[in-house]
């Protein structure tokens, strides 16, 4: 079975069934996270685990899952200090994988203004993505994958020498293979609007939207042809 297609976790949506419904048609469903309802990642981090999405979303079962959380340097960014960021973000990640019935997870830490960080992100990464892996492999007997989200310009050899599994970036901004690191055994999720946005598609590589699925640059009526966009495009790539 193709495991393409996901998405960032964003969505211009604010009925719950419809936003967990739409995640479900996707090759790896991705936990919804709802602006519109308060899901914004500088919100729900003050009461970790609450998302709008997560009762329904865990209805289901799932061979292989996305989730997402803020990730530290971005908390860091905003104020937090980083043993408070790091306990706020396991507290929400072992709320999410409490109860989630997946075979392997994908768990993003979504950083949009990483190329600001000053901070040793890699270092404070491994210490989330090691409980994590922990806490997927107690509760769920499942394979944690690590990855980061980046929204923005930055030392792209710096984050390929990181300890992640996948990196997530706007493929449509940035070109990113012609850097001297470029992949170093990292798997890639290209965010694109067409397939040329896919520069070298390997096996274990995703493709999702570029940013701005959220409430800025897309109507709740878009995400239907969104779908269909990725599918088209992961279908030129399968075949």
């Amino acid at each position: 079975m193709r495991k393409i297609v996901t998405q960032i976790g964003s969505l211009p949506l604010e009925n719950v069934g419809e936003a967990v419904a739409y995640s479900l048609r996707h090759d790896i469903p991705f936990l919804p996270e709802l602006p519109k309802k308060g899901d914004a990642m500088l919100n729900y981090i003050k009461n970790p685990g609450n998302l709008s999405c997560l009762a329904e979303f865990k209805k289901h079962e799932y061979d292989t899952v996305k989730i997402q959380c803020v990730g530290p340097a971005t908390l860091m960014l905003a104020g937090y200090e980083e043993h408070d960021a790091v306990l706020r973000i396991t507290e929400h990640i072992n709320v999410v994988i409490n109860g989630l019935k997946a075979q392997d997870v994908i768990l993003f830490l979504d950083e949009p203004a990483l190329g600001q960080s000053g901070i040793n992100y890699d270092e404070v990464w491994q210490l989330i993505f090691l409980f994590s892996s922990s806490k997927a492999k107690k509760e769920l007997n499942a394979k944690l994958i690590s990855g980061v989200h980046v929204c923005g310009n930055m030392d792209w050899d710096k984050l390929f020498n990181s300890n992640v599994e996948i990196i997530s970036f706007d493929a449509s901004q940035f070109d990113i293979t012609k850097y001297p690191k470029y992949r170093s055994g990292k798997r890639i999720a290209w965010g694109v609007n067409e397939k040329k946005d896919v520069r070298d598609f390997r096996q274990g590589d995703l493709v999702t939207l570029p940013c701005g699925m959220g409430t800025k640059l897309y109507k709740p009526e878009d995400c239907e042809k969104m779908l269909v966009k990725l599918d088209k495009i992961a279908g030129d790539i399968d075949a």
